[in-house]
């Protein structure tokens, strides 16, 4: 998996990140409940909801309505550097439907990739799920399964709807970090194993050392910090391909990088993070007739994922064994696709034995084994991890990594680059933002229990 540093509102009244309170607009987290089953199949009901990014809200002066970050710079009268910044700046509350175009009916949530508000053009969104209104829901998921309703009919190549849990704070840093005011209810404290630099606040001050404005995107940049953490990528996915795939770390919980730690350009491999992972891309893995639009999960309808955490003992505190992937659509149980490349074990799990021989054939390099590989993810996941749900477009490589030939100019027929039906020309930004701005995702039906124990098989 490649970077999600490309993850920003284009909000022209000021998608940024704060860390002070505004007034200027109620925040009132959308409803999105979610269920919680037993082995017997017997759910329960969370009452739960989601909240916004802090990179995607309007950042303004404490005392009124000036912008902190316009574009895709900041504002250095009010930013001189990262606390000055953070005492001079506030973050407001949102509107999910009439800015962002999230909106909510009963446990289903649709994502827009443009909206065109009154006072304002966004780009793609990320959401986090609230298990209270100034708190993340911590998903602890050793010996479980996590699984959800998805429509990605709308989705076209080039896009990617992001399902994925990731080592966050429970309150979003507030409590660690006494100048962060708005906490875990206004979307702060984000982390990836990418250890993105185009957060707009890391550890409760303003990433303004440094940074740099991007040349293809009117509203990012990249300042001195990053902010890294585990990554458990449930579902990256468009209408042509899909991937689950683990990332992992030699540090625990949000970690803010610099330097060589951050893993940036030729340092990626010398990074605290494993920015790769170990994926599981059905093409990618040779069998190119599972997954999309006609195939054995039809990616023209909805359909039902599965997702188990297996544990080499069989308890909720043991060590991650084994990342099993089922498909339910149309009420047939679909087993997950089984690998079909020479060199590759014929499976259809992800397991530490399945990372290194894929590896391996594909020659990549294994940071995946050098972090830890399924003992340290199952390290995060078993302390508990933050549900980050969006849809974005990839300003870096055009998310052909997900669905195309990847890298481009290497031979298609070689293991591991061809990753999906798209044109290597295609998923250009600029491009799907102007002809695909209303695509959208549909993340629905949201359960969590023992293993089989949130569908019918």
């Amino acid at each position: 998996m490649l970077s999600k540093t490309a993850l920003l509102s284009s909000l022209i009244a000021a998608g940024a990140s704060a860390q002070q309170v505004g007034t200027l607009t109620t925040e009132t987290h959308p409803k999105l409940p979610i269920q919680q089953c037993t082995a017997a199949g017997s759910c329960t009901t969370l009452n739960t909801a989601v909240t916004m990014d802090a990179n995607w809200r309007w950042l303004h002066t404490t005392t009124g309505s000036n912008n902190c970050y316009n574009g895709n710079e900041w504002d250095t009268t009010l930013c001189p550097d990262g606390a000055t910044c953070a005492a001079n700046c506030a973050l407001d509350g949102a509107d999910y439907p009439g800015t962002y175009g999230v909106t909510v009916s009963g446990n289903a949530m649709t994502l827009k990739f443009v909206t065109n508000g009154a006072y304002s053009k966004n780009i793609g969104s990320r959401l986090y799920l609230m298990a209270s209104d100034s708190t993340y829901q911590m998903f602890k998921l050793l010996n479980k399964e996590f699984t959800f309703d998805v429509d990605v009919s709308g989705l076209p190549c080039g896009l990617n709807g992001a399902l994925y849990l990731v080592e966050m704070d429970e309150d979003g840093g507030l409590s660690r970090f006494p100048t962060n005011k708005a906490g875990a209810k206004y979307g702060t404290g984000y982390c990836d194993t990418q250890c993105p630099h185009d957060i707009k606040f890391i550890n409760g001050e303003a990433n303004v050392d440094g940074w740099t404005p991007s040349s293809n995107d009117a509203n990012a940049g990249a300042g001195k910090y990053g902010s890294c953490c585990h990554e458990m990528d449930i579902w990256e996915a468009n209408s042509i391909s899909a991937a689950y795939t683990p990332h992992v770390c030699s540090v625990d919980g949000q970690t803010r990088c610099e330097g060589t730690d951050c893993g940036d350009g030729d340092e990626r491999y010398s990074g605290v993070c494993d920015k790769d992972g170990c994926d599981f891309n059905s093409y990618r893995m040779g069998d190119t007739s599972f997954y999309g639009p006609g195939a054995t999960v039809d990616t023209k309808s909805k359909f039902t994922v599965v997702t188990q955490f297996v544990t080499s003992d069989g308890t909720d505190t043991g060590s991650l064994s084994e990342i099993r992937r089922i498909y339910v659509q149309g009420g047939t149980v679909i087993q997950n696709s089984v690998s079909k490349i020479a060199g590759i074990t014929e499976s259809n799990s992800i397991t530490d034995d399945f990372c290194n021989e894929q590896k391996t054939t594909f020659g990549d390099t294994n940071s995946f084994e050098k972090l830890g590989g399924l003992a340290a993810m199952g390290g995060a996941i078993g302390r508990g991890m933050v549900l980050a749900l969006s849809v974005w477009d990839d300003h870096a490589v055009n998310m052909l990594w997900l669905d195309s030939t990847y890298p481009t100019d290497a031979d298609a027929t070689k293991p591991g680059i061809a990753r999906g039906t798209c044109a290597t020309t295609s998923g250009v930004p600029t491009d799907i933002e102007a002809s695909q701005g209303n695509s959208q995702v549909i993340y629905s039906n949201i359960k969590i229990g023992a293993l089989n124990s949130t569908f019918s098989s």
